[in-house]
């Protein structure tokens, strides 16, 4: 009775990883030669452990990457398209975004530019970081209406805090006065301050006539490109998208 009381008290503690372990030894005769001190000591590392595992999956369900599942083991380095592995590497260690700097990646369609954007945030995640995908396009779109409804100032704090953005397809088509404007107002706000994930199609070459005016050209670039690392991909026979994903 004493036993259902403590799980029921753990329950609304909201301590689940504990309630589960205390069954677990409940359950598990070994556990009874233990002392107290080593059974109380594996109910409170499970607690940790079942904590930092709802902190991933939340991160990694709010970040909603179009890769949900990349990650960086998974690159293939292969295939010949310029990647260098010293660099993703490095990546991987997630300093750059505790420095507040960005990764722009380039390369052809097909070249697997968003499957290592989403990779690098992925990473992120894993290491308590919050992340978020989304195509440039989309977000554009997404201002537009967040103007007209009001909740255009909650949008750009939203974006603001997010550890790490990822903006896929940049350049698709030259932008309209309020998108540049738009554009730059994301990129003020999380400039020194969060990381920013660029995949392009377009080389940098060709930025600043894809955004148009001159003046916000050189704000957004300025903003972006003097802190970032570069991924230029060349494209690969066959396209990247085609090929299967390892079995486990």
């Amino acid at each position: 009775m004493m036993l259902s009381a403590t799980i029921e008290k753990l329950n609304r503690l909201k301590l689940f990883g504990m309630t589960e372990a205390l069954a677990e030894q409940q359950a598990g005769a070994i556990y009874q030669e233990l002392s107290f001190d080593e059974r109380f000591g594996m109910l409170v590392d499970r607690e940790e452990t079942y904590r930092d595992n709802r902190r991933l999956t939340n991160l990694l369900k709010g970040a909603k990457l179009r890769h949900a599942s990349a990650c960086l083991e998974e690159i293939d380095f292969r295939t010949p398209r310029g990647l260098s592995r010293d660099l993703v590497l490095s990546l991987a260690q997630n300093a750059w975004v505790a420095a507040k700097q960005n990764v722009i990646i380039t390369g052809p369609t097909g070249s697997g530019k968003t499957f290592i954007a989403c990779a690098l945030a992925n990473s992120a995640c894993r290491a308590g970081m919050s992340a978020f995908y989304i195509r440039l396009p989309r977000l554009l779109q997404e201002m537009h209406f967040a103007r007209a409804d009001g909740s255009y100032g909650k949008m750009l704090t939203r974006f603001a805090r997010i550890a790490v953005l990822v903006l896929d397809d940049w350049g698709l088509a030259k932008m309209a006065d309020r998108e540049r404007r738009d554009l730059l107002e994301i990129i003020e706000d999380r400039s020194g301050i969060t990381s920013t994930i660029i995949s392009s199609q377009l080389p940098l070459e060709k930025w600043h006539d894809i955004i148009g005016d001159p003046t916000i050209a050189d704000a957004v670039l300025d903003r972006v490109i003097h802190n970032a690392h570069t991924i230029s991909l060349s494209g690969a026979q066959e396209s990247m998208r085609k090929k299967p994903l390892k079995k486990t």
